[in-house]
């Protein structure tokens, strides 16, 4: 049985409570799209049945972080064997664009973030697609049904996706057709219903066609049209060229667990060099809130940014010497640079010797199958592009390249771009030999997400706490992913802390209210080997929740 720590033991308490069950769990950051998980998974439907409909109905009931017009990665976990596979739903930037072409537009140093030449293709509907089609149990047509409903018939918008949705109703109102996504030119209100009919129809078209009716026909067509009208040079065989692929995913050993994430060109490596380094250190020296273990974690994070920022790129043309960085041959020398009186704000790369805004939602089926999936359209609507009549805004993903042509990731024709969105699993061995699931957990947030998995992992393994417990602790966050950030600190860590931190040369900025958005929106699901017993957590910072059957 698990031993879940009370939180009244620690410093802080949680807000809500965890949610059990034993049929069936989906956690997300909107109740209507878990409730069309829950839907899929009553009806027969797998882990990975229920995760495609609960991010399409996400689609429709939070497209101010994600949508069909973005991308998507996923881990799953599956009981029977026990094995781990991987999900690069990704997409490229087209044919036609490079470093010259972006001079002769007159960029030189940096691309606008909302420039149609950071539409990348829209990788989205391909890895639902291919999810489905390997692991899962249904049609696809009753998978998408719950959210074709749903924008059909509209839905109530919710008070934190609202807040967002006005934040962004600036940058529809310029975007070629973003009314479509607006009501009379402005955002919805909380409360107020949304009905999205371009999105019910690209969604029929999916449910009757597959993908090929999403990136070949007049979906893709009204997709090219509208990026080459905003000035881009996105093409039909750009889009008929895309196909999500399964990779072999990528973890490390942390304290008898072992952690999973997507490998290179997602930023997950930064989450498990930071374990590798966290485990050279013994976790009773760090009680849980300290300054001691915030410290350590922060450093551990800036020396994985400043490998990752170099060497996550498009795997295909940049591979990234994985088994090295990886190794504890690596984590033991990068460990000599972390000082535990003193912040380094200058951390450059290491040299192995070689051999977002964003959803985050975890699914977990009867049998023991999990889904660990993130899709999103980057920074809140993306470009707020959208093809006309089809409902949905078009990712800015590319603005992820470098313009350095010496770097690993730097723009070109047909690649994929640095990407910061990545799910997370966790396994355990077995009494008999094989992996069993721990938890199915993620952190959605530009470059907040492996330092969110960094932090949830730790209070789900050192702190033993439920995942409602580790989702509810106060954050930290280094600015933009870089080595030298500024260190912003949520509300709820103590003063004395921050004091502590500011002493040791952290640049410290404390956040409240709507900037802890900053800090990201998880889910996590543990499961209990011998019950069965699904244990759920929903993040505060969002309006969603996790539930069973």
């Amino acid at each position: 049985m698990l031993d879940r720590r009370s939180p009244e033991a620690l410093d802080f308490a949680s807000r809500r409570s965890p949610v059990l069950g034993r049929r069936g769990m989906v956690a997300s950051s909107q109740p209507l799209a878990v409730a069309a998980g829950l839907e899929i998974l009553a009806a027969g439907g797998s882990a990975a049945d229920a995760a495609v409909a609960t991010a399409a109905a996400l689609n429709v009931t939070e497209p101010t972080s994600t949508g069909i017009g973005g991308d998507a990665f996923a881990l799953h976990f599956a009981a029977d064997s026990g094995t781990v596979s991987a999900l690069n739903g990704s997409g490229r930037s087209p044919a036609a664009l490079d470093l010259a072409r972006l001079t002769r537009d007159g960029f030189h140093d940096r691309l606008p973030a909302y420039h149609a030449h950071t539409v990348t293709v829209p990788g989205a509907c391909s890895a639902w697609c291919e999810l489905v089609g390997r692991h899962g149990r249904l049609p696809l047509d009753r998978v998408l049904a719950p959210a074709i409903r749903l924008a059909e018939e509209g839905f109530p918008v919710t008070p934190v996706t609202a807040h967002f949705w006005d934040r962004g109703a600036a940058r529809l109102a310029g975007a070629p057709n973003g009314q479509e996504l607006l009501i009379d030119g402005r955002a919805p209100q909380a409360g107020e219903i949304f009905r999205n009919p371009g999105l019910a129809r690209t969604l029929r078209s999916l449910a009757d066609g597959g993908q090929r009716a999403f990136y070949e026909g007049p979906i893709a067509e009204a997709i090219a049209a509208v990026v080459v009208e905003a000035g881009g040079c996105l093409s039909p065989a750009d889009l008929a060229a895309q196909q999500a692929e399964w990779v072999p995913p990528i973890a490390t050993t942390y304290r008898g667990h072992r952690v999973w994430e997507c490998p290179p060109n997602g930023q997950g490596l930064a989450a498990l060099l930071a374990l590798n380094l966290l485990e050279g250190f013994d976790p009773a020296e760090m009680p849980p809130g300290s300054a001691d273990r915030l410290h350590l974690q922060v450093e551990a994070m800036r020396l994985a940014f400043a490998d990752a920022r170099w060497y996550v790129a498009d795997p295909d043309l940049s591979p990234a010497p994985l088994a090295e960085l990886l190794s504890p041959a690596y984590a033991d020398a990068r460990r000599r640079r972390i000082d535990r009186k003193q912040a380094r704000l200058d951390q450059g790369r290491g040299r192995p010797t070689a051999g977002s805004d964003t959803v985050y939602l975890s699914v977990v089926d009867a049998a023991g199958n999990a889904c660990s999936f993130i899709n999103s359209n980057y920074m809140g609507f993306g470009t707020g592009i959208v093809p006309a009549g089809w409902g949905f805004s078009l990712q800015n993903r590319g603005h992820g390249f470098s313009l350095d042509p010496a770097h690993p990731n730097a723009l070109g024709p047909g690649k994929r771009p640095y990407h910061t969105i990545i799910p997370g699993l966790i396994t355990r061995e077995g009494r008999d030999g094989g992996a069993s699931l721990f938890a199915c957990f993620g952190v959605m947030g530009g470059f907040m997400q492996p330092q969110g998995h960094l932090q949830v992992a730790v209070g789900l393994i050192d702190d033993r706490l439920d995942p409602q417990a580790a989702l509810d602790r106060p954050r930290f966050c280094i600015g933009d992913g870089q080595a030298g950030g500024r260190l912003a600190l949520e509300e709820g860590i103590p003063v004395p802390v921050m004091a502590e931190l500011a002493a040791r040369g952290h640049d410290l900025a404390p956040v409240s209210g709507w900037g802890r958005a900053i800090f990201g929106r998880g889910q996590a699901i543990l499961r209990d080997p011998d019950s069965g017993v699904l244990w759920g957590g929903s993040d505060p910072r969002a309006d969603g929740c996790a539930m069973a059957l």
